[in-house]
C-alpha cells in the first residue's frame, strides 16, 4: 500500500505545470483530457518529484468553493513537504527562480528547513539533511 496522489487546487493547469516542472524540477507524469463527474471537459494532470512514487494531481478550481480554497488548502499551515538531498543547492536554485520564501533556512532536529509558497500560495517546507556544522 502507498499514497499514490494528493490533489492541489490550482487556478490554471498550464501555470501550475510550469511552476512544478520548470521551477521545482518535478516530472510531468500525465496530462490527459478527462471529464468532470457531470460530463464537462477537464484535464488529468499529474506531476511528481523525480524518482518519487507519490505524485500531485493538479486540479484546476471548478466553482466558487474550490476557488476560495486556492492557496489555503492547509488553512495557512505548512501542508506539503519537499525533501531534497542537497538543501543548499535546491534553496539557491529556487531563490534564483524567484520562488517566494516566507522564512530563511534554519536547522531543526529533523534537518534544514525553509518555508516557501507554491504557485497557488500554499505553504511548503523545503527539507534537507541536518547541517553537520550545526552540531
Amino acid at each position: 500500500m502507498h499514497l499514490e496522489l494528493i490533489a492541489i487546487i490550482v487556478e490554471d493547469y498550464d501555470s501550475a505545470i510550469e511552476f512544478f516542472v520548470e521551477t521545482l524540477g518535478f516530472d510531468l507524469v500525465e496530462d490527459s483530457p478527462s471529464l468532470t463527474n457531470d460530463g464537462r471537459a477537464k484535464r488529468w494532470v499529474v506531476v511528481r518529484p523525480p524518482a518519487a512514487t507519490t505524485g500531485i494531481l493538479l486540479a484546476q478550481a471548478d466553482g466558487d468553493r474550490q476557488h476560495r480554497a486556492i492557496g489555503d488548502q492547509a488553512a495557512g499551515r505548512v501542508g506539503f513537504f519537499l525533501r531534497v538531498a542537497d538543501f543548499s543547492a535546491a534553496y539557491r536554485r529556487m531563490v534564483d527562480a524567484e520562488v517566494s520564501f516566507v522564512s530563511g533556512p534554519r536547522t531543526e532536529p529533523y534537518g534544514r528547513v525553509a518555508v516557501f509558497l507554491d504557485i497557488s500560495g500554499n505553504r511548503w517546507d523545503l527539507l534537507g539533511p541536518r547541517d553537520p556544522e550545526a552540531g
